[in-house]
């Protein structure tokens, strides 16, 4: 529901303003960020109940209006009607910036179409902050949620694992177990960085080879952020399996793990772990 509301020293551009919030620890917010939710005459979140949280923490007393995936197509035409009466707007997330993996993109692409001015406010991000602390390449691909279908999830990753780059997954905690026998399949012989609760008390921070993963026993909620290691090219990936590896692995399948497979094959020979980690899920495959 959206009422008019007067509010006085306006000293900012009227417009839409793109608020970016905690993503844990509420006190990591900017004192521009304070002070632009001050002075909208409404601002936009994903849900009431977690932002009025972080407002009532720092006395912000703007309406509060519920904008989230099921209900933004319905907002559009009464927040671009304010917008365009010189309404001041800001559009928050329930953590982070809006508009990355979060509602925001369909009211800024509205926003563009009708001219009306957009300003984004730079603050916390759980992208920024686990690659900073990942010891991975600076260069990030940001991917996102992962996708629910199996088959799309399986053609995205084997895509990504060309990339010569970090990578960066969100993913809620519950599903986590599930999406490790896909990153050991596309991404064996690089490393993993999994973030949980970040800036919060409970904050952990798991490292582990991609091929070492393994169930998660914690307590499952929230979201995660995964980290994947930069593609490491050398003279190992170069090297294809000749004859000799393929029948040497197709007898060692038959008793050993692919994992210790691999360790076997890898010391002995300048080949990398993801072909022969290939290899033997093709012989598997054939059985």
């Amino acid at each position: 529901m959206f009422r008019n509301s007067k509010n006085s020293n306006k000293e900012i551009k009227k417009g839409l303003y793109l608020v970016s919030t905690p993503i844990g620890n509420l006190e990591d917010i900017t004192l521009r960020a304070i002070n632009i939710l001050n002075k909208s005459d409404y601002i936009l979140c994903e849900d009431t109940r977690t932002s009025k949280i972080l407002l009532q923490k720092y006395d912000i007393k703007a309406k509060v209006v519920s904008n989230h995936k099921f209900n933004e197509k319905k907002n559009l035409p009464k927040v671009l009607d304010l917008l365009k009466k010189g309404s001041i707007i800001s559009l928050i997330s329930d953590a982070g910036t809006p508009g990355v993996s979060d509602p925001g993109s369909i009211l800024v692409n509205e926003c563009i179409k009708h001219k009306i001015d957009i300003f984004p406010l730079p603050g916390p991000s759980s992208v920024t902050s686990a690659i900073s602390i990942s010891g991975f390449s600076e260069k990030f691909f940001f991917y996102g949620f992962f996708p629910e279908k199996k088959k799309l999830l399986d053609e995205d990753l084997k895509r990504l694992s060309r990339l010569d780059t970090s990578i960066i997954f969100f993913v809620s905690a519950k599903k986590v177990n599930k999406i490790f026998p896909y990153l050991k399949k596309n991404f064996s012989g690089r490393k993993i960085l999994i973030c949980r609760e970040m800036t919060k008390y409970f904050e952990e921070y798991i490292r582990s080879d991609i091929d070492d993963i393994e169930k998660l026993n914690f307590e499952l909620k929230g979201e995660l952020t995964l980290v994947i290691s930069d593609l490491k090219l050398d003279k190992k990936s170069s090297q294809d399996l000749d004859e000799s590896d393929k029948r040497l692995i197709k007898e060692m399948i038959k008793k050993l793990s692919i994992k210790e497979i691999i360790n076997f094959i890898s010391q002995n020979k300048e080949i990398s772990k993801k072909k022969i980690y290939n290899y033997c899920i093709k012989l598997k495959n054939e059985k």
